[in-house]
């Protein structure tokens, strides 16, 4: 599955007025990059990935509008999945996009 046209130019939007975005194709999706560290992502998968915090990834997922990414089995702490039926209001992706640019950016910068 392609990731979604649609949903990254929604997620491009919201973005265009943050410093130091990139997009970069990655994890089969269109991934947005905020000084080379991953924000959030239009899933090839569907939906959104969005980096988090991980400590904070247990209580985000606690309501069911979010899952563990996993990779090779493991679910990673940090890296959430958001399916599209969670991200159609545009206050829904808004609250996802800004807190995985909120997180990116308390990470060093990349180069």
């Amino acid at each position: 599955m392609a990731y979604d046209e649609e949903l990254a130019a929604r997620i491009r939007k919201l973005v265009a007025g943050e410093r130091a975005v990139t997009e970069k194709r990655m994890f089969g999706g269109l991934a947005f990059l905020v000084d080379g560290n991953m924000a959030v992502a239009a899933s090839g998968q569907g939906g959104l990935l969005v980096r988090v915090d991980p400590d904070e990834s247990e209580r985000l997922v606690a309501d069911g509008r979010a899952s563990y990414m996993e990779m090779r089995g493991r679910s990673m702490p940090g890296w959430l999945r958001v399916g599209a039926e969670h991200v159609r209001s545009a206050s829904e992706l808004r609250r996802w996009v800004d807190r995985g640019v909120a997180f990116a950016r308390t990470l060093p910068p990349k180069r």
